[in-house]
């Protein structure tokens, strides 16, 4: 048996989807534990088959395999009805027992999806850059013990009570930005139709977990967002509203931490970054721009260009050693073919100082000047290699550079969008 963590190690949009895919074969639940409808993953088979996910999780494409919503999710009922019936129109999903939702998740509910963006409006200049699908707003109400959960949803009665508890202090914070009012029968009606839909699959997800762990099965938990976007040890404030961290998975789920037994950082071969906040290695020239166009580096849920800069190893070795990382999944690889040098963020230098570590202080991470290293780059495509070693020298020699920087074995290379177009130096399943 064996229980596997993928998370994404730097700020998000590292490709995690496509491994989960990848290491979903080897599965046998595939269980998402945090986040939200805020993050989206694309997921590839073949030529043109293309799907793109934001609650199920990405083992969906597999057939034989149950998949899990852990209670740390947290669900828009509107996304989740939507993402059902757009996989169940792909022949998946015909039998309800495959997906698993938490009765513990909580719910975010429309008028969280307001309150988001008339927040984030109210900011103008110094907003956070939310996907505004009221991500923060419903772990508010976790935290302040006045959410809906999916139990509470699926039961009429319940629902009704809870929204009519927290309408007043919802309406009266959006009168406070201008907003209408949200009214209980505009309401009501739909999230009752949607609770019907998602009723047959509400069960006790961390019971179900616990269960095929004493089973001895193998289990695969995915994570959205990156590690530097995690509330605790990210870029704070410019971050998502929960834990991303693999240790997460322990608490959102419900499991001790010494049932982990591997861990699988993913990063790009170069940085990517969504939103505002500080990006050390960040590139304002042509060649960010040709990173953001070979790339498509444009935002799976908001379409959102995404910046581009070198990699960093001084925000991986911390967000690495945060995971507490057995082994990375390098992807992207093939995007760096035409590039040359390539360049790697080795330290950084702050007032003048050389610094090691990366800034709790944003202002401080905005200030620092990195460090470079430049390495040969290479002008083969890259895309249709499967073995390490048919790879170009440069290459080769790019991944080990980062190895040993990391003192970390790369385990996976993608060198494209497709399944098949991955290199599997070692099956994170079967290490050790």
């Amino acid at each position: 048996m064996a229980n596997l963590i993928v998370v994404g190690t730097q700020w998000g949009d590292e490709g995690k989807g496509k491994l989960i895919d990848l290491l979903a074969e080897f599965a046998d639940l595939i269980v998402r534990f945090q986040g939200g409808a805020n993050a989206g993953h694309t997921l590839k088979v073949g030529d043109a088959e293309e799907l793109i996910t934001h609650l199920i999780p990405s083992g969906i494409m597999h057939s034989g395999k149950r998949i899990a919503i852990g209670p740390g999710v947290v669900v828009d009922p509107e996304t989740l009805v939507s993402e059902i019936e757009a996989v169940q129109k792909r022949g998946l999903l015909q039998d309800t027992s495959v997906l698993l939702l938490s009765n513990r998740a909580h719910v975010v509910m429309p008028y969280h999806r307001l309150l988001d963006a008339a927040r984030e409006m109210a900011k103008g200049s110094k907003k956070i850059g939310t996907t505004l699908r009221g991500i923060g707003p419903c772990l508010e109400d976790k935290v302040s013990r006045t959410g809906v959960r999916m139990c509470d949803l699926i039961d009429p009665q319940v629902l009704e009570d809870k929204v009519l508890a927290r309408l007043p202090e919802i309406n009266a914070l959006l009168k406070h930005y201008g907003r209408d009012p949200v009214e209980e029968k505009d309401l009501l009606p739909t999230l009752n139709q949607q609770a019907v839909k998602l009723a047959p699959f509400v069960s006790d997800v961390g019971e179900a977990v616990r269960q095929e762990m004493d089973r001895g099965k193998n289990i695969l938990f995915e994570g959205a967002q990156g590690t530097l976007l995690d509330v605790d040890h990210g870029t704070y404030p410019f971050v998502t509203s929960s834990n991303t961290v693999a240790s997460a998975a322990c608490t959102a789920v419900g499991f001790g931490a010494p049932r982990i037994d591997s861990v699988v950082g993913v990063a790009k071969a170069y940085t990517t970054r969504v939103g505002e906040g500080p990006f050390p290695t960040e590139l304002m020239d042509e060649k960010g721009v040709h990173l953001q166009e070979k790339g498509a580096e444009f935002g799976a849920t908001t379409g959102r260009p995404r910046r581009c800069g070198w990699l960093d190893m001084v925000a991986l070795r911390y967000t690495l050693a945060v995971n507490g990382c057995t082994s990375l999944c390098l992807t992207k690889l093939d995007v760096l073919a035409g590039t040359n040098p390539i360049k790697i963020a080795v330290g950084y230098k702050l007032s003048g100082k050389e610094i090691q570590s990366f800034p709790a202080d944003i202002r401080a991470a905005a200030q620092v000047e990195p460090v470079y290293e430049e390495i040969e780059g290479w002008d083969e495509d890259i895309s249709d290699l499967r073995e390490k070693e048919a790879l170009p020298v440069a290459a080769q020699r790019y991944i080990s550079r980062i190895e040993m920087l990391l003192n970390l074995p790369v385990d996976i290379v993608s060198v494209g969008p497709g399944r098949r177009e991955t290199i599997v130096i070692q099956n994170p399943f079967r290490r050790g």
